[in-house]
């Protein structure tokens, strides 16, 4: 069966022969069987369904490869503010453990951060996330292009006073579960939805041994997947990773051939030149560009504690491939972006250090391109249809004279009207059709309240949960 959106204002295409993203004034978009048959003007082939396009803006689904649906939304309205200022500033040691997740609410959070996804136009995501149970059908449920991810590693970190971090180890049990990651990645591919697939990924660089993460690269190469580590997260681990091996964590890894076109850096911002981490050496970017290594820039998570990448637009010319995630809540691509691009420019105190050009290529073919995929992330004959329709009517898209712009640095996913994932609607008129966003969000806040009866007993300090995370107002 094959659908038209007939005489679409604009269509954000794909020129093969330039390699780059063109707005295409007038134009027509037909798919079908979940592939894109015709981007152009004047279609006359078949169709069976036809849509009108006056008004409307197509551009591809934006590729998200970095996020944790599985817990990230928990932590609203908990760790918008702190950090542990003994470990500058990082909540990952001391606070996010306190308040993860339990079984019965993983569900809730995972709908929770796929609607909000699909919501602001994303068609692919990598999930970043220990195996849960349902975790397939549940993806799959959401009607997303999913990049499965189970992380594994092989020690904990703890700590027990705020400002030291300990690793309890247990080498064996990281063998274990890369093993089961691999056995699930093949289950996802082999899913009756046709829109799962694999990535293999040690969790972190801190936490994995080298043995792990020698034969984690294997296991991808062999495979042919991408493999994604977080490094470069934060100075904690910038600091014990140059204790153990006298190298940084990016050249720790280039030491033992990790870096390469398939392998993501997750985060990437503590490198030997950052002003918080400066080493003697200046070679981490130059490293990652000349592997042709990805990093999956999530500004939101980091820029709540202060903390930034130093910056974007130096990445992107120094020949750094890119792509986007959304590490955190709020799950919102475009939210994401604006951030990315301001501060981007703040920190470079140069609004032309990154172009929107740039940005939009970060959140699809730079996405795209780290995933092993040429098939998404553009809009062209023979690639899949995941694409986005926006209303370029809507007030905030108004004046029109560059749509990309005014979606991404005003109307955001206020402007979004239908999303299209391997040919079929997941969202109409900015409803989603495939799960209940409002039923999971009231889900996650019952949640919360018995996640955070057990918190204090999970602190070191046994702090009440109002000490560790004071709220706005004192309640009354």
């Amino acid at each position: 069966m094959t659908t038209v959106i007939r005489n679409a204002d604009v269509v954000v295409a794909w020129d093969a022969s330039e390699q780059q993203h063109i707005y295409l004034t007038d134009a027509d978009v037909a798919f079908d069987g979940g592939a894109l048959t015709f981007v152009g003007r004047g279609y006359t082939g078949p169709a069976d369904e036809t849509i009108e396009g006056r008004g409307l803006m197509v551009m591809p689904g934006l590729v998200n490869i970095h996020s944790h649906p599985s817990s990230e939304p928990m932590n609203k309205g908990l760790l918008d503010e702190i950090g542990s200022p003994g470990l500058y500033n990082s909540s990952l040691y001391e606070y996010m453990p306190i308040f993860r997740a339990d079984a019965e609410a993983v569900p809730h959070c995972v709908r929770v951060a796929l609607s909000e996804l699909l919501l602001s136009g994303v068609t692919t995501v990598a999930d970043l996330s220990m195996a849960h149970p349902g975790w397939l059908d549940l993806l799959a449920e959401s009607g997303l292009r999913v990049c499965i991810a189970p992380m594994f590693k092989s020690a904990r970190w703890y700590t027990k006073n705020g400002h030291v971090v300990e690793y309890e180890w247990d080498e064996a049990a990281g063998e274990k579960a890369m093993a089961e990651a691999l056995t699930l990645i093949d289950r996802a591919e082999q899913h009756e939805s046709g829109r799962l697939f694999g990535m293999v990924v040690p969790a972190q660089i801190d936490t994995c041994a080298p043995g792990l993460l020698k034969e984690s690269s294997q296991e991808a190469k062999m495979r042919g997947l991408s493999w994604q580590i977080h490094a470069a997260q934060s100075v904690v681990e910038f600091h014990e990773i140059t204790r153990r091996h006298g190298l940084t964590p990016i050249g720790w890894l280039d030491s033992m051939d990790l870096l390469n076109d398939r392998a993501i850096i997750g985060h990437g911002i503590f490198l030997d030149d950052h002003p918080t981490t400066p080493w003697h050496t200046r070679t981490d970017l130059q490293r990652l560009a000349e592997t042709g290594t990805t990093v999956a820039h999530c500004p939101t998570v980091f820029a709540r504690r202060g903390i930034t990448l130093k910056h974007l637009g130096r990445y992107k010319r120094t020949g750094v491939n890119v792509g986007l995630g959304t590490d955190t809540y709020p799950h919102n691509m475009l939210d994401e972006m604006r951030l990315a691009a301001y501060l981007a420019r703040t920190q470079a105190t140069d609004p032309r250090s990154l172009t929107t050009t740039e940005l939009f290529e970060a959140a699809t073919i730079g996405g795209a391109k780290a995933l092993g995929r040429d098939d998404i992330g553009r809009l062209a004959p023979g690639c899949r249809a995941d694409f986005v329709v926006i209303n370029a009517t809507h007030p905030m898209m108004r004046p029109g004279r560059d749509p990309v712009r005014s979606l991404i640095y005003a109307a955001g996913d206020r402007a979004l009207k239908d999303v299209y994932v391997d040919g079929q609607q997941v969202v109409r008129d900015g409803k989603l059709l495939t799960m209940d966003y409002e039923q999971a969000a009231a889900h996650l806040h019952e949640a919360q309240k018995r996640i955070l009866d057990k918190a204090p007993s999970q602190d070191w300090a046994h702090r009440p949960v109002e000490k560790i995370s004071p709220p706005t107002f004192r309640w009354s």
